[in-house]
Formats: C-alpha cells, sequence, structure tokens
C-alpha cells in the first residue's frame, strides 16, 4: 500500500477534528436534556445553562407523572400505530412505482419519470390539500396522518435506480423460466435489493415519528394525536391538561421541567434505538439508490 503523503495526513487529522466537534455539537443538546431528565426538580428551575450531570439527587420521579399521564401514553400508542402503517403502505407503494418505473420497456417511461420529478418542486398547496382531505371524508381521522406522504418522489426516484443497477440478464432468465413480474419482484429484486428498502424504511419511520404538522391541521380529536404535536402542547404551551392529567397541582408545579425533559427523551428514544440496527444499510443504500440520474 502506498504511504499518505503530508496533505492527506493533515486533511485526515482535520477531519478527525472536525467530526468529533460536530458530534459533540449534535450528542450535546441529548446530553442535556437527560441530565436535566433525572435531576432535582427544585434545582433544575433554579438553574440556567447546560445541564452536564444530574443536579442534586438523581430522581425519575417525571418519567414516572410520564408514564402516568393518559394522553401521552395514549398519544404514543397512536404514533407507533401511524408509524407502523405509514411505513407499510408508503414501502409497498413505493416499491411498485419504482419496479414499474424502471422497466426499459415501459411505455412513456421517460413522460412519467418527469411527472414524478415535477412533484419535487410544484405541490397543490396547504388549502387545495386541504380541501381535497375534507372532500374525502379523511378530516379528523387516522387516514388524514397515514395517508399524505405515502408516496414520495425523492424515495420513488432513489429505490428506480437501484433496481435499474440489477442485471437485466437476471430478470430475462426468470421471464424464460415462466417467471411474472410478480415472482420478479418478489424472488429476485427485493432480496437483493435489502440495502435501500432499509434505508426506505428508515426514511418513512422518522419522517412519520417526527410528523405533527398535518395532524395539527387535521386532527381535532385530541385522542387521535400523535406524540409529536403532544410534545409541542407541552414545550410550548405547557398547558395543565396536556403536562400531568392525572397528577396532583403540587407535582405540576414541581416536575414540569423534568416532565418536559422526560417526554422529549421517551419522543427519541425509539429512533436512537431503531437507526444502529439500519444504519450499515443506510450509506450502501443512498449510495446505489443516487448513482444513476
Amino acid at each position: 500500500m502506498n504511504k499518505r503523503t503530508k496533505g492527506e495526513k493533515i486533511f485526515s487529522i482535520f477531519n478527525t477534528i472536525i467530526l468529533s466537534l460536530l458530534c459533540v455539537i449534535f450528542l450535546l443538546p441529548i446530553w442535556h436534556v437527560a441530565m436535566g431528565s433525572i435531576s432535582d426538580p427544585l434545582q433544575v428551575a433554579a438553574h440556567s445553562g447546560l445541564f452536564l450531570k444530574p443536579l442534586g439527587t438523581p430522581t425519575l420521579g417525571g418519567y414516572k407523572l410520564v408514564m402516568q399521564n393518559s394522553n401521552i401514553l395514549r398519544s404514543y400508542g397512536n404514533t407507533i400505530l401511524y408509524v407502523v402503517v405509514s411505513t407499510f403502505i408508503g414501502l409497498v407503494l413505493n416499491i411498485l412505482a419504482a419496479y414499474i418505473m424502471s422497466r426499459k420497456n415501459l411505455m412513456f417511461g421517460k413522460a412519467f419519470s418527469k411527472m414524478v420529478v415535477f412533484t419535487m418542486i410544484f405541490n397543490g398547496g396547504l388549502v387545495p390539500t386541504f380541501i381535497v382531505m375534507n372532500k374525502l371524508g379523511l378530516y379528523n381521522t387516522r387516514w388524514a396522518v397515514i395517508l399524505p406522504g405515502a408516496l414520495t418522489a425523492f424515495n420513488i426516484i432513489i429505490m428506480r435506480t437501484s433496481f435499474m443497477d440489477i442485471p437485466e440478464e437476471m430478470i430475462e432468465s426468470a421471464r424464460i423460466d415462466g417467471a411474472d413480474d410478480a415472482k420478479i419482484l418478489t424472488r429476485i429484486i427485493l432480496p437483493v435489493s435489502k440495502e435501500i428498502v432499509a434505508v426506505i424504511v428508515l426514511f418513512y419511520a422518522v419522517q412519520h415519528w417526527n410528523e405533527w404538522f398535518n395532524a395539527s391541521i387535521y386532527l381535532q380529536d385530541r385522542s387521535l394525536w400523535p406524540l409529536q404535536l403532544v410534545l409541542r402542547e407541552i414545550v410550548l404551551q405547557s398547558t395543565e391538561n396536556s403536562i400531568v392529567a392525572d397528577a396532583s397541582g403540587e407535582d405540576v408545579m414541581i416536575y414540569r421541567p423534568l416532565i418536559k425533559y422526560a417526554t422529549i427523551m421517551i419522543s427519541i428514544i425509539p429512533m436512537m434505538i431503531l437507526y444502529p440496527f439500519v444504519q450499515k444499510y443506510f450509506v450502501t443504500g443512498v449510495m446505489v439508490g443516487s448513482v444513476k440520474g
């Protein structure tokens, strides 16, 4: 192997320093919230600045009150439902659309590709979309959160490009053996496209886990709210009903800051657990799906 030049060594050092600083910048807010969520509530109320360690005697009182809050638990279940159903529907639709557009013999294939790219630049806007959702009878239903964004042009293009990289000889040999499109997709295309499928799953899961805007527009019933919408209400409005619906007034006043921190931690922990399992597919999948235009 060739030895690295002096310039490459200097670049490697600066690259390591910059990436290390970025890691600290990204992890510091999470660490601040984590330490604040287990600190003494009285000291948290009197403290200003970052929490580099728990203040006072560590306590899980904030987490206990959060788990007793029926609003938060219900919204947590709603979010899990929205993420699972939306990811499944979106994955199925994107796989079907990407497979069709990846076929070289598709009639008007270039025109369809241009139409998909067009939707990445232009959309109907908020008011027309709201009118359509209302006319379809989806307003104030779970489908108002699940269906919008189920099919996205960005994901279709990435997956289509990945499917196009599969050797055409494999598909032709399967057709000679009598395989139809359904068997080609399920037995040939998908087994060799695990990386890109994992990336699309991650995209949809993160998108719908953090989604709150559509819910704030289309959901009037609080029992249908996702976790992020309840969390937004807790952090920005701090209403008594949203914070600790099942707690005493004294606990509300003392543990108000801890409940905010604990709710934030509970909302980000699932994604932090999920990401390491799909991270090994992330870089490969994105690169495979972005080599061609």
